[in-house]
């Protein structure tokens, strides 16, 4: 986990900022003056925290979302290091290409091999590049496909992480049949006869979320969001500018909290105090006795059943009123 002065920080993280730096002239000062500075810096410390507890606990959702997409936070590669043992990814869809910003293989999880695939975004300007910010192309979906098809074919639970700001919308994929990747996945993960957990572990936007989103348990971290378009996007169709994010975030219920309520999601994971940024192997424990949890409860369920509870799980998703039909417009 990178730390102060290379850690960077959100516009209401200043403050756990300030603590940092008080904590830097500290070292400093002691280093050149040999006096124990310990206590002090102690001191400091426990304030950082309290700080950060603070900061959680009255976060608006638009913060939530800031903190969904924090350069620090831990992305898919970083829960396989931290979860999983024997990772052996594999590559290409077998038609067109390999696609960076989706990765997968299988591993194991204490002791239990499982398949793995996520959206990866990168972790310096390069990377991000060759990831193309965690937006996977047609490609990238059907790479996914395949990776769980071969592991119902072994009889394999299947984990998806799901962290992408939405499927890439350049006219290239569009051209190789982005829609029709995702409606496919969409397809094939309802009728999926092994267990599929799914973690939103950062971004959830759209079709590029749902592409690898359909399971018997949706898990969804503590800063994360989930919703059909992100605050940027909405404002700019609504209000014809991006000033009004923070509004559209409100109004969009995205935070994990309101897909609870909705009945989106079946779990909220717990971050560390702050957000998973902090500390990444806390982060990794927390989301994992979720999933063991989680498959605990569906694996031993017959197939069968499992693939009707996953069709009635996403059929009652989602509400709407009907107006009543007036006479006159019924002829």
């Amino acid at each position: 986990m990178p730390q102060y002065p290379n850690r960077q920080f959100l516009d209401f993280e200043q403050p756990i900022k300030t603590l940092y730096e008080e904590i830097e002239k500290l070292k400093q000062t002691a280093e050149k003056s040999k006096i124990d500075m310990s206590d002090s810096i102690q001191k400091l410390e426990n304030a950082i925290i309290e700080k950060r507890r603070e900061i959680t606990a009255s976060l608006t959702p638009w913060q939530r979302v800031q903190l969904s997409r924090h350069p620090d936070r831990p992305y898919t590669h970083k829960y396989i290091e931290k979860m999983l043992t024997n990772y052996v990814e594999l590559h290409g869809d077998r038609n067109f290409r390999d696609d960076k910003a989706m990765i997968g293989g299988f591993a194991q999880l204490d002791g239990e091999t499982v398949m793995v695939v996520g959206q990866q975004k990168g972790i310096n300007t390069k990377m991000r590049q060759q990831r193309n910010f965690g937006m996977a192309n047609p490609e990238g979906y059907r790479k996914a496909l395949r990776l769980m098809k071969l592991a119902e074919k072994f009889n394999k639970p299947v984990i998806t992480f799901i962290d992408t700001p939405g499927a890439y919308p350049g006219l290239e994929a569009e051209e190789r049949g982005q829609g029709e990747a995702i409606a496919r996945n969409i397809y094939e993960m309802i009728r999926l006869k092994v267990p599929v957990i799914c973690v939103i572990i950062g971004e959830g936007a759209s079709g590029g979320a749902l592409g690898i989103g359909v399971g018997d348990k949706i898990l969804m971290m503590e800063n994360t969001w989930y919703t059909v378009i992100s605050p940027e996007s909405c404002s700019s169709i609504l209000w014809r500018s991006w000033d009004k994010k923070e509004v559209a975030a409100e109004q969009l219920r995205l935070t994990s909290v309101d897909m609870k309520g909705f009945g989106l999601v079946d779990e909220i994971v717990p971050e560390p105090i702050g957000g998973a940024h902090w500390d990444y192997n806390q982060a990794a424990a927390l989301l994992k006795t979720s999933i063991s949890n989680a498959l605990a409860l569906v694996k031993n369920i017959d197939p069968e059943i499992r693939i009707q509870q996953r069709i009635e799980k996403f059929g009652k998703m989602g509400f709407w009123d009907e107006l009543p039909v007036e006479p006159a417009e019924a002829q």
